[in-house]
């Protein structure tokens, strides 16, 4: 997986999004709704910068450090599919279920992010042995 590629896309895609909420949704959505769409909009943006930084740790560590770190980008792509789509889906009256899915899009995040300090520790104590 190309998470640079991923990543700046999907950071195009927030930054669209992001002007779209702020120039074409601020008369069509209720104040609690356009935060949530700004919310949605905010945590792709972070992602998708993560999932940018993920890609230059793997060309530094190589292939093994890519092989290593492809299950933070699975869970930060997740992350924004599940939490940021949950909320771009309740800001526009999607079904109710959606409410319980954010969760798990914040879950897979923190397992993201988690993962990644796990990993690029043994990556970066491998390189010092």
């Amino acid at each position: 997986m190309n998470w640079i590629s991923l990543g700046s896309g999907l950071g195009g895609l927030s930054v669209l999004l992001g002007a779209f909420g702020a120039h074409s949704l601020k008369d069509r959505l209720t104040e609690q709704k356009l935060a949530t769409f700004h919310t949605a909009t905010d945590y792709m943006g972070y992602h998708a910068l993560a999932l940018i930084l993920l890609g230059i740790l793997c060309i530094l560590f190589g292939e093994a450090g890519a092989k290593a770190l492809k299950k933070v980008g699975i869970f930060f792509s997740a992350g924004i599919v599940l939490f940021s789509g949950s909320l771009y889906a309740l800001a526009f009256d999607g079904p109710r279920f959606f409410g319980p899915v954010t969760p798990f899009g914040g879950l897979s995040f923190m397992i993201g992010w988690f993962t990644l300090a796990v990993v690029a520790a043994k990556l970066l104590k491998a390189r010092k042995d």
